[in-house]
């Protein structure tokens, strides 16, 4: 199997998990439990912060030393970089988060579940950045620094957490009146920015390599924006936000496990 065909598989991982999560408006009837959406939300919270420490900031601080530079310079510079990106995007970007009435970003006048699929396409973004930069990493230093395993160790445990992603966007969606397959494709092309942007991402990686460990930590930094703006705040929302915090505990013991053992 080619390098590139290795790579492209990878890239479109995580969009499966997404679809995957997405056909729950299939075999669901109602809105997802609230307890349900707490560990869920938790989960994917706890993937995303190891996966941006293991796959992302690690990566980016063993490249530069190797390099001879100074380490924590560009893990600190792309980090604050992805958090000024992403609230940018939040600002301008009109969407709306789960369980809120009132809109962020610009002022539109899309409905409700287009804001709610806006709000999921939003954070998917810096996923597949994070999942673009690692092959790219891959690929520019010959798995020295980041191996391929590693690679699909995050594009699999990016995945996973879409699957719950991919339900929580579905499932509201048609109950706000949208038919069951309108919701299931509206739900996979929330997903397919990430393998767009893993795409552009490597493109870019490929062609400015010296940069790499600032894109790392970009994604880093991106991905952790999602995750203290939106994904943490609503799954301690209202009673048992301790469900939450074991989703998040179970979601990074299951990405550092990953991480670590096929890295």
């Amino acid at each position: 199997m080619s390098d590139t065909l290795k790579i492209l598989i990878g890239v479109v991982i995580p969009l499966l998990g997404t679809s995957l999560g997405a056909a729950a408006v299939f075999l669901l009837k109602g809105e997802m439990k609230p307890i349900i959406q707490k560990i869920l939300l938790g989960f994917a919270s706890g993937v995303m912060i190891a996966a941006s420490v293991w796959s992302l900031i690690i990566p980016a601080i063993e490249m530069t030393e190797e390099r001879g530079g100074i380490a924590w310079v560009p893990s600190a510079a792309g980090f604050l970089l992805g958090i000024g990106f992403l609230l940018f995007l939040d600002s301008v970007i009109p969407h709306l988060h789960m369980n809120s009435e009132k809109p962020e970003g610009k002022k539109s006048k899309l409905g409700k579940s287009m804001m709610l699929i806006l709000a999921v396409t939003l954070h998917n973004i810096p996923e597949g950045m994070a999942v673009g930069v690692v092959f790219a990493g891959v690929k520019a230093t010959g798995g020295d620094s980041i191996s391929l395993a590693s690679a699909f160790a995050l594009s699999i445990g990016i995945a996973l957490q879409n699957i719950p992603e991919g339900a929580i966007i579905s499932m509201p969606v048609v109950a706000n009146g949208v038919s069951k397959r309108k919701a299931f494709s509206y739900g996979v092309l929330s997903g397919i920015v990430e393998p767009i942007g893993s795409i552009i991402t490597i493109l870019i990686s490929s062609l400015i390599v010296p940069v790499l460990p600032y894109i790392l930590s970009f994604a880093a930094g991106a991905m952790i924006y999602v995750v203290v703006e939106e994904l943490i705040p609503e799954s301690q929302e209202g009673e048992h936000s301790n469900i939450g915090t074991i989703g998040v505990a179970l979601g990074f013991t299951l990405m550092m496990i990953l991480d670590v053992a096929l890295g």
